[in-house]
């Protein structure tokens, strides 16, 4: 969400923006709106000093009087019942345009429709080339004994899979590992919740609009109500996260931090859970996307000073890409394109692993800089060295998420002999250098 004055001011930019991004939103409709709320507000405004009056003049009038002054209060009010409930109507259409403004895209954004048009920066590490037929994850996992889709699908469904042996010490070794190498790096870890209000989705941009939609909002909602403390139904609505970062940025929703404690490094642990509704069709086979998989996710709050957070952004990716790099997985850099990166962003890119079942680079993290897009929505201030009140700039990177590191390692280490080696940085948590066909 942005300042409305930005809005006025940078029109012509927001409107670039809203195309570029391929968004649908009037912005002169909104400019309009906000011209009737500003005219509403007066008017009430206006009102309101005019029934103060009235109201001092009562208590100093004579009860003569009284009678001619309640009347013209009287209608003073039904006025402003009328307006209040005028602008009640206009603002619910205000912060509905509202919430669809996007974040203007850094100048060296790519400029495109969708993922075709994402640029690569660079490509690193040596891409195997097999002496044998190599197999995809799939086979890998059933001959090493380590997954298991069929009765994932019969338990959970379409898209479901267990992870066995070896396989689960690999996961588990890959979300300590990171964890570990975060610490060191700054990070505060946290496990935070996955089950939260509707704020948290809404205030850092998994909702597409207001409320949740979901015909398009990618979010599991609970149908069964909580209670309060009181023992009285809950009516507050809750979904379960996607990634850990609605969890860490809320975190701080509605406070005041200090300018001397920025930029907070934080690092959240957690299961994420994805409809994947808008994915319906897309690779169907395997583990490549589920609905349910662990991540560690990165999390920075900084200065509203736009040359600091971009290098805290890279200090981001720069982290991911070392794992990458000590993992041993060929990987590439893409600077993501306007259509590609959401209304929010500032600016993004991905990394992408070497899938050689897939023949091709899946994506196994991304880095965005909201600026203050999203601690608008979460009311996330800090208060700067002149006193000032400014909010906070966000940003979030996948620091590694499973099972696509998981597929890639599979794919990438597998050997003739159908064995596949371990990463040595992951061989402290699996136990052994190598995983060997079941006989």
């Amino acid at each position: 969400m942005l300042d409305i004055n930005f809005i006025r001011e940078n029109a012509k930019k927001i409107k670039k923006a809203v195309k570029d991004k391929g968004l649908q939103l009037d912005v002169d409709k909104l400019l309009k709106i906000d011209d009737k709320r500003r005219e509403i507000i007066r008017k009430i405004d206006t009102l309101r000093s005019e029934r103060k009056k009235i109201s001092e003049e009562v208590r100093q009038a004579p009860k003569s009087k009284w009678g001619k002054l309640v009347s013209k209060a009287k209608k003073l009010n039904n006025e402003l019942d009328r307006l209040d409930k005028e602008y009640s109507k206009i603002k619910i259409y205000y912060d509905d345009l509202m919430a669809r403004v996007p974040t203007v895209p850094s100048p060296d954004t790519p400029i495109g429709i969708g993922e075709k048009d994402n640029k690569v920066i660079y490509q690193k590490g040596k891409i195997p080339k097999f002496n044998f037929p190599p197999k995809d994850h799939i086979q890998i996992g059933k001959d090493l004994d380590i997954l298991d889709l069929e009765r994932g699908t019969k338990i959970s469904g379409y898209r479901g899979y267990y992870v066995k042996g070896d396989g689960a010490l690999i996961l588990m070794g890959l979300m300590m590992y990171s964890l570990s190498k975060l610490v060191k790096k700054g990070f505060r870890p946290l496990i935070p919740p996955t089950l939260v209000k509707g704020f948290a989705l809404f205030g850092s941009g998994y909702f597409k609009g207001l409320e949740y939609n979901p015909d398009i909002d990618e979010i599991y909602q609970l149908a069964t109500s909580d209670k309060e403390i009181s023992g009285a139904v809950s009516k507050e609505k809750k979904f379960l996260v996607g990634t850990a970062e609605p969890s860490l940025l809320a975190y701080y929703a509605n406070e005041v931090l200090m300018e001397k404690d920025l930029p907070l490094r934080v690092c959240g642990f957690s299961q994420c859970y994805r409809s994947e509704i808008g994915s319906y069709g897309k690779d169907t086979k395997g583990i490549y996307r589920v609905h349910e998989f662990m991540k560690v996710e990165q999390v920075i709050l900084s200065k509203a000073n736009l040359p600091e957070s971009e290098k805290l952004q890279k200090e981001m990716v720069s982290i991911s890409e070392e794992m990458h790099k000590e993992l041993g997985l060929p990987y590439r850099k893409l600077q993501i394109c306007t259509g590609d990166m959401g209304a929010g962003k500032y600016k993004m890119f991905d990394l992408e692993a070497w899938m050689p079942g897939l023949k091709r680079f899946g994506e196994t993290g991304s880095a965005s800089n909201f600026l203050d897009w999203q601690s608008r929505r979460l009311n996330v201030k800090y208060i700067n060295s002149k006193g000032e009140k400014k909010y906070v700039y966000m940003l979030n990177n996948t620091a590694l998420a499973t099972p696509r590191t998981f597929i890639a390692i599979l794919e990438n280490y597998q050997q003739e002999d159908g064995s596949v080696l371990v990463p040595k940085v992951l061989q402290r948590y699996v136990g052994k250098k190598k995983i060997v066909p079941v006989k």
